[in-house]
């Protein structure tokens, strides 16, 4: 004849519930509180067993093992969500979060999920790039290859497709480099940033600006240029060497992000720069060379007459504002990669400038939908053909 037990007054059950919560044994269980070792199965078993091993006591922030019985045993009276939030003074969010993590109302086991809670808590965690050699691999190699940690994202996402094993965020990236005891990352990858820093901080630039005849203004640019609907439009800067002494002069295409670098092994003065420039526009298509914005720079002095021998306009940003040439602005910053700041440029050759343009301009970009700069302007040299 099969035995029929007895079930345990509330309170004991209680009890019991709690003293396997703190990691007490059958045996201490029925010593302390004279329950039979049967009884205790039948109550602590289908809540998930005794909490073995080190017994974790989280914050006040988090729930405790004896709470989560509470829980369990305002389920069984069948309570509201709220009223258990007021029995145990927590917000009803907390506990409907508990519920909908751990099995939901019917489903719900206090001791299994306080051991999950406390695996989750658990640090140092291993971390996706140091749990996966492969992926680790991947982001090492397209570091060196100086793309950026968002560009790296992507294009895993479009490699690896629906392969959660291989996707790697750019935050987690950014905090292997930065945060110093992490390891998967060597710190001299931090040198392949765009910023070269192994830290994160905010940066001013400044800008020396002169005074140039006959400028014509930004706002007299026609429209198509501002809603780069139109290829063809230009940005122009230099970017400086150390002590001003040697100079690199950069052109950007507003719609493709193209980039082409001006080599100026004579100086950055207006002659130069306007020989550099005309030399370097006459390798592209007609169509493809509609108008140039600069700075207001010295070396852009002779203006009017690199416009009389190209047709080509120039027009000038307002002072201080260099945000109207936010796409150069954003290729000079990724250029420091390969012409950091504090160096001669006159060590760079026209081929090696051009080998870095081509470098850049291979580097797939979001605000083009992830294509390079190049496809993009083999794209629209196509479709005007």
């Amino acid at each position: 004849m099969r035995r029929r037990w007895k079930r345990l007054p509330d309170e004991l059950r209680r009890e019991v519930i709690k003293a396997a919560a703190r990691g007490a044994t059958y045996a201490e269980i029925k010593a302390h509180l004279d329950v039979p070792v049967g009884s205790i199965h039948r109550v602590v078993a289908p809540l998930g067993g005794v909490v073995r091993g080190e017994h974790w006591r989280p914050s006040r922030a988090r729930l405790s093992a004896e709470e989560r019985v509470d829980i369990a045993l305002g389920l069984e009276r069948n309570w509201s969500l709220r009223a258990i939030a007021r029995d145990l003074r927590r917000d009803v969010s907390t506990i409907s979060r508990e519920l909908a993590a751990n099995g939901g109302r019917r489903h719900y086991r206090p001791l299994a999920a306080h051991r999950r809670a406390a695996a989750r808590a658990r640090r140092p965690k291993p971390t996706k790039l140091m749990a996966n050699p492969a992926l680790l691999a991947r982001v090492v190699d397209d570091l060196e290859r100086l793309w950026s940690p968002e560009q790296i994202a992507r294009c895993l996402r479009a490699d690896f497709g629906d392969d959660a094993t291989m996707q790697v965020s750019p935050e987690t990236i950014y905090k292997s480099l930065y945060v110093q005891g992490r390891g998967e990352l060597r710190r001299e990858l931090a040198a392949c940033l765009r910023t070269g820093r192994a830290q994160r901080r905010h940066h001013g630039r400044t800008e020396c600006r002169g005074r140039i005849p006959d400028m014509v203004m930004i706002a007299e640019r026609p429209p198509e240029a501002a809603d780069r609907a139109v290829p063809g439009h230009w940005e122009g800067d230099l970017l400086i060497g150390a002590r001003g002494a040697s100079a690199v002069g950069t052109l950007v295409e507003r719609t493709t992000r193209f980039a082409m670098l001006l080599h100026l092994p004579r100086g950055r003065s207006a002659e130069a720069v306007r020989d550099a420039m005309s030399a370097k526009i006459a390798t592209l298509p007609a169509a493809l060379v509609r108008s140039i914005t600069w700075d207001q720079g010295k070396e852009m002095a002779q203006h009017a007459r690199f416009s009389v021998d190209t047709g080509i306009p120039v027009y000038f940003c307002d002072p201080h504002s260099p945000w109207q040439r936010g796409t150069n602005e954003n290729t000079n910053g990724l250029l420091r990669q390969y012409l950091p700041k504090g160096i001669s440029l006159k060590r760079f050759s026209e081929a090696d400038l051009d080998a870095i343009a081509d470098s850049l301009n291979g580097r797939p970009r979001k605000t083009l939908n992830w294509m390079t700069p190049s496809d993009k302007l083999a794209e629209v040299v196509a479709s005007t053909d």
